[in-house]
């Protein structure tokens, strides 16, 4: 991923934050949603990220796999436990395991986590000098 398109994305947190907590539509963290306090905190971190990659433009790249690492890990996890553990509230709420808004954060965040993860790499094995 091109370094400024990662800044814009990084710096998108905020419009993130106030979809999520001032019109209450997360399509950022969906796979929070039942966790409220690792939600606060996985956008204090995205905050830090954005923070790393002004402060150290060549980063960018090495703070963006990592935190794309982090996010494809618990969107994985989250949706496996979503989909495998079927609970009381899924029958009776009728809801099914997995909501739309968690479809749409996995898609969303997972796709720019993959392109994220994909592009560190290919920068770091460039500076390192394996092909």
């Amino acid at each position: 991923m091109n370094r400024n398109i990662l800044r814009i994305y990084y710096a998108a947190t905020a419009l993130f934050v106030s979809l999520d907590f001032g019109f209450d539509v997360n399509v950022r963290a969906a796979f929070l949603d039942s966790a409220p306090t690792l939600r606060v905190l996985f956008y204090v971190v995205l905050f830090g990220c954005f923070a790393l990659v002004i402060w150290r433009p060549a980063w960018t790249n090495v703070v963006g796999l990592v935190e794309s690492v982090v996010t494809l890990a618990a969107l994985i996890i989250n949706m496996a436990l979503r989909s495998m553990m079927v609970t009381h509230d899924v029958f009776a709420t009728e809801a099914g395991p997995v909501t739309m808004a968690e479809l749409v954060n996995f898609m969303i965040a997972g796709s720019a986590a993959y392109v994220s993860y994909v592009q560190g790499l290919k920068s770091l094995t460039s500076r390192s000098g394996a092909d």
